[in-house]
């Protein structure tokens, strides 16, 4: 029988996700968590600006040629990641201490092994997969180099985003933010360090980037250890092993969840293919203004991680009129956060590329960019918060093969048609808004399908 000692507690100031105002708690939530994500997104954007200003335009071309790679692998550990958030979040809604227990440390085994995987592939394939890119003969010895320097950081990601999934899901983004801002200022210190100091280039940021990530994952395993309550875990308890129904859910979510993130970086790797046909200058442009995408996707992502949380506790502790409201409060912040800074990347955009180039070509040949995508970020919050619901409610595979169709197959065919036609920046990056519409309408029937088949399933309980 299950243990039903209370969980989650508030004495510490965790956010109760079954009581209390939906609006304000899932923002409380939602603002260290974006915090948080935005810290892991500066590890590498950080890189990008002080290569940009400190080293060279090849440099700056070299590193940004590597965004979508480093997207495609950290967005599967990410993945896994919300999977163990949703998984633990159900249990503590529950109010199941061993199932807690069991899944901790099923998940810590199952982030690691998929960071060490990555790792392995990334430092075999790197060359490989930059070619396939098409990426710029003068830029791809450099970003051979980062690369593989980088992926030797994918188990320290696989940690943190374990730890980041249950701290969360008890309602705390406060400490993962905490070690992940020491973390990011040491970033920032070692980048200037090698960089300008030391005289290193893509090999500098890229070492800078490992040694903090190794450090935050760290931090989060050490909290972890002393805490006192059901989300405390040991190294120790590995030698318990895996939870084999529990190794079964979290795979069966994390999977599809990290193909998800992993599927739009496989789609950007054609749109990348396609901005690699322009000349040098077009591509460092490009690599600047996709740090845009880093920081509003981020922000906007903190909402559906606190809305496939707060779902995933309510429907645990069977309070289903507030599983549905998570949904929509989760759907309207995220929009929100979308247009507002894409209204703000819209008038600002100039001054936000100085940020990381002064080479004034490379600034209006990352405008093109900018000034699409300012008005479209909004839109993807109706597909990405209904992922995430589908997924607080224990669906992830269907989503997956939506997601499969709207938004790669499309993309795929609207690069070889659309953008074969024009042969233009404006006219690749449309691509984006008529996806996520089309994703959108989609991901909304199967989510509504599958929350009546889940209350139907409930009422006959």
């Amino acid at each position: 029988m299950a243990n039903r000692s209370s969980m989650g507690g508030s004495a510490r100031g965790e956010i109760r996700m079954t009581e209390g105002s939906l609006w304000k708690n899932m923002f409380l939530l939602s603002v260290p968590l974006m915090l948080s994500q935005l810290l892991q997104v500066l590890f590498n954007m950080a890189d990008v600006a002080v290569v940009g200003k400190f080293s060279s335009a090849e440099a700056l071309g070299a590193v940004g040629s590597t965004t979508i790679l480093v997207t495609l692998f950290t967005g599967f550990l990410i993945g896994m990641g919300s999977a163990v958030n949703v998984r633990i979040a159900w249990h503590l809604g529950a109010r199941d201490k061993a199932s807690t227990a069991a899944a901790i440390r099923t998940s810590f085994v199952l982030c690691l092994a998929a960071g060490c995987i990555i790792m392995a592939l990334c430092l075999l394939s790197a060359r490989f997969m930059l070619e396939l890119l098409g990426t710029k003969d003068d830029l791809i010895e450099g970003a051979v180099l980062y690369f593989r320097i980088y992926a030797l950081g994918m188990p320290a990601l696989g940690i943190f985003n374990f730890g980041n999934g249950v701290l969360s899901a008890n309602g705390d983004t406060k400490r993962p933010l905490a070690y992940l801002m020491i973390a990011g200022i040491l970033n920032v210190l070692f980048n200037l360090f090698f960089v300008i100091v030391c005289g290193m280039a893509e090999d500098g940021v890229a070492l800078a980037s490992i040694i903090t990530q190794y450090v935050s994952a760290a931090l989060i395993l050490m909290h972890m250890a002393r805490q006192g309550d059901d989300c405390a875990f040991h190294l120790r308890e590995v030698k318990n092993g895996l939870d084999r129904y529990e190794e079964k859910r979290i795979l069966s979510l994390g999977i599809p969840a990290g193909l998800q993130n992993a599927i739009f970086a496989v789609a950007n790797l054609f749109i990348q293919g396609a901005v690699n046909s322009f000349d040098s200058v077009m591509v460092e442009g490009n690599s600047a203004a996709a740090n845009s995408d880093a920081i509003i996707y981020n922000v906007m992502a903190a909402f559906y991680t606190a809305c496939a949380t707060f779902m995933g506790q309510n429907l645990g502790a069977r309070k289903r009129d507030r599983v549905l409201k998570s949904y929509f409060i989760g759907v309207a912040y995220s929009f929100l956060a979308g247009a507002i800074l894409g209204g703000a990347l819209f008038l600002f955009g100039r001054e936000f590329l100085s940020l990381f180039t002064n080479d004034p070509a490379v600034v209006e040949a990352g405008l093109q960019r900018t000034r699409i995508m300012a008005f479209s970020y909004a839109f993807s919050a109706f597909m990405d918060c209904t992922i995430a619901a589908c997924r607080g409610i224990g669906k992830s595979l269907a989503p997956t093969v939506i997601v499969i169709l709207g938004s790669c197959v499309f993309r795929v065919a609207w690069i070889y048609t659309v953008f074969a036609h024009f042969r233009t920046i404006p006219s690749l990056y449309l691509l984006y808004i008529f996806s996520w519409t089309i994703t959108a309408i989609a991901e909304i029937v199967c989510f509504t399908v599958n929350y009546k088949k889940l209350l139907f399933v409930v009422n006959q309980c």
